[in-house]
This record gives C-alpha cells, sequence and structure tokens, in this order.
C-alpha cells in the first residue's frame, strides 16, 4: 500500500493527504508498534573523525526513501542543513522519474552538513545504523524496492571511509542485527539536490499517510533512543541560514 501512497503524491503531491485524512488517521494507530519494530540500539563507533578546524562537515548516505532520513538528521542536534538529492549516477540522470526506474545508478541520497563541534561523523553514523533505515535490507527499505533506495555510505575522504568500514565490522561482529549488514561504503563522486517539492517533505506533510507509517516512527526513535541528539524544531532547507 505505501508504494501507491507515495507514488501518488505527485503532481500535485501536497494536496493528497486531504482527501485521505481517514487513511491517515488509521496509519498512525499502527505508528507505535511499528516504531519499536525498526529500532535498533547501537553502540557508538570505536573510531571517529576527528572535527575539523573550521568545525564544518558533510556526510552523504542513501538508506531507501530520503523523505525518511531526510527528517531525521533535520531533527539532529548539530546538523547545520540536511538536503534530499541524488548519488551515484550522473548529472543528466539526476530527475526523479529517472531515478525511479531503477537504471541510472543514483541512489535516493541525504547530504548531511554538521557541525563537528557538536556531532560528530560517527554519530552521524550511529544513528544512520539506528534509526534512519535498516542495513540489512539489500536494495530496498520497507515498501519501496529498487537499486535507487539501496544502503549506501558515500565516503568523501580516506577518515570518512575508514571509520565507515570499521563501523560496520564493528557491528557485524557484535551482530546487533539478524541478518548482515549489506550497507556499502563507496567513494562520493557527485551529490546532485533533488526537486524542490522532495525537500522539507515530512515537514511539510505529516498527515500523508506514507510519512505517518514510514517516517514518523524513525523521528519518533530518534526522540526515544537518542535523545542528547534530538531536537524538537527541525532545520528545514527552506530556512538553512537559522542559528543551530
Amino acid at each position: 500500500m505505501s508504494l501507491i501512497l507515495r507514488s501518488s503524491v505527485f503532481a500535485p503531491r501536497f494536496e493528497f493527504v486531504r482527501a485521505i485524512g481517514a487513511a491517515a488517521l488509521l496509519l498512525s494507530a499502527l505508528t507505535a508498534a511499528h516504531a519499536t519494530e525498526k529500532a535498533v540500539v547501537l553502540p557508538p563507533p570505536t573510531i571517529d573523525v576527528a572535527a575539523a578546524p573550521e568545525s564544518e562537515q558533510t556526510a552523504v548516505i542513501a538508506g531507501g526513501c530520503f523523505w525518511g532520513i531526510q527528517a531525521v538528521y533535520q531533527h539532529t542536534v548539530g546538523v547545520i542543513q540536511a538536503v534530499s538529492g541524488y548519488s551515484g549516477g550522473t548529472k543528466h540522470t539526476a530527475i526523479y522519474e529517472v531515478v525511479s526506474s531503477g537504471r541510472t545508478g543514483h541512489a535516493e541520497s541525504v547530504q548531511i552538513r554538521f557541525n563537528s563541534k557538536k556531532i560528530s561523523y560517527g554519530k552521524i553514523l550511529q544513528i544512520f545504523f539506528s534509526v534512519a533505515q535498516d542495513p540489512t535490507q539489500l536494495n530496498r527499505q520497507g515498501p519501496d524496492v529498487g537499486s535507487q533506495y539501496r544502503t549506501v555510505i558515500f565516503y568523501s575522504s580516506d577518515d570518512q571511509k575508514r571509520v565507515a568500514e570499521a563501523y560496520i565490522k564493528q557491528l557485524d561482529e557484535l551482530k546487533v542485527f539478524k541478518s548482515p549488514i549489506v550497507t556499502r561504503v563507496d567513494r562520493l563522486k557527485a551529490f546532485y539536490p533533488a526537486e524542490a517539492y522532495h525537500q522539507d517533505y515530512a515537514t511539510l506533510h505529516p498527515e500523508q499517510p506514507y510519512i505517518v507509517y514510514n517516517d514518523l516512527p524513525k523521528i519518533d526513535n530518534l526522540k526515544r533512543l537518542m535523545p542528547d541528539v534530538y531536537r524538537e524544531k527541525p532545520v528545514l532547507v527552506s530556512s538553512a541560514a537559522a542559528s543551530n
């Protein structure tokens, strides 16, 4: 059902929820149980990237629909901006309808600019594996299927690669998941921001059934399991100049 609900919100997507408010209320009743199932309590990485002298760093990750991952990091302390977009393919194929074919090499991704004096790269990854996605699902997340929904950490430096690979090894050795982690660690070639209507989507449409069932639980899990990095007011793409 979620696949249908997600694809149906386009053109015009922003009015979709008005016609199906009853469905949103029904799905809201399922949210608490769904949230409990998807959250995993994880230890922090044993190694991390040091804070940069200029403090601002960037991470690019992918793990399913970018709406939910963007929303999680928009509610994370120390994040300056989280932007939905595409990584893994070329510039001319970085278009939603084309990426959705699953044949472009792109993954729906989120670029996270963060203050490394407030939150570390390792903590970004801990959130990623704990509440933002399921790292054991291959080429899918929940109802969304295809290589564009694969789980990937796109590294931009040797330090990021080292920390990401070490953390995956750490979690696998601890057997914190019932299945092996399939998250890839790939070099970042480029990040292309997604269309404007994808930005801040979970915040703008909290009653949309796909968001209610798939993404609001992720935010709830962040608040419940990692209260030290949770902030109630999200930092939005439309208000990136706000202080953090």
